[in-house]
């Protein structure tokens, strides 16, 4: 059936889930470095599409299913129980065209994904504020609130922000009952670290981490356009992203990276 079915699956469901499992048992993606988070994001989403889409039987096309699974099965991976005191499993949620109560969702399936009970630390990334307004905390507020909620759940071990200033990092932390855990910052925005920043965050004992992911990773154009490319005539433009979740597993005692993958949720505005 190939794109032709995945079409079909398309034009009637409401959401799409994509999961790439592990990116490092992908053996395409291993040869080619993409030169940013973004190419990279893109690459992910085309060749999970296409491989999804080119396994679609003919008893496939005629289901309707309310949110659409795609994943590619040779590449999911869970976490072995045995090994998971021995492993750090980080995540960094973007949101995209959706509000706080998506993030719920966004951690029950990476956790369902990797098979673990629990993620040792989230960094959340708010949707962009409008041109002309700057981040506020009354903009922070629900997703943080969102975040403590999976922190007293035990869904969430530690949570964090990124390329909050050290104004709104300390408002953020006085307000807070789960005090951020970590911060990151952009180095293409600052090539030393400020001062500021540095002596809060030691006194606050908050982890100063650095980054290079733009400030949307992923945006509907892109999304709709590499939806475009992956699957001929799809009605790319009823489909929203809503948000995306980068993780990865790393072992504890070694450093290296186990394990890395995306997982993106849309969903379709038909007309």
């Amino acid at each position: 059936m190939g794109t032709e079915g995945a079409r079909a699956l398309l034009e009637r469901a409401g959401r799409l889930t994509l999961q790439t499992g592990n990116l490092l048992n992908w053996g395409c993606l291993r040869k080619k470095c993409p030169a940013t988070p973004g190419e990279e994001v893109r690459d992910c989403i085309q060749k999970t599409l296409t491989e999804w889409s080119s396994k679609i039987s003919q008893d496939q096309n005629q289901e309707t299913l309310e949110v659409l699974e795609c994943t590619v099965a040779q590449a999911m991976e869970k976490i072995n129980p045995e090994e998971r005191d021995e492993l750090k499993v980080s995540a960094k949620l973007f949101i995209v065209g959706s509000n706080s109560s998506s993030i719920r969702d966004a951690v029950d399936l990476a956790c369902s994904a990797l098979g673990v009970a629990q993620l040792d630390s989230v960094i959340i990334v708010p949707p962009p504020v409008e041109d002309g307004t700057n981040l506020s905390l009354e903009y922070l507020q629900p997703y943080w609130k969102e975040l403590e909620n999976l922190v007293q759940n035990k869904k969430i071990v530690a949570i964090g922000t990124s390329d909050l200033d050290k104004t709104l990092l300390e408002q953020l932390y006085l307000w807070a009952q789960v005090k951020p855990s970590s911060n990151q910052v952009n180095l293409a925005s600052c090539c030393v670290m400020p001062p500021d920043l540095t002596a809060f965050a030691k006194e606050c004992d908050i982890q100063l981490l650095t980054h290079n992911d733009p400030k949307e990773l992923l945006c509907e154009a892109s999304f709709q356009e590499v939806l475009q490319e992956s699957i001929q005539n799809v009605k790319a433009n009823e489909w929203i992203p809503l948000w995306l979740l980068r993780y990865s597993v790393i072992v504890k005692s070694r450093g290296i990276i186990k394990s890395k993958g995306y997982i993106i949720q849309a969903k379709r505005n038909a007309s």
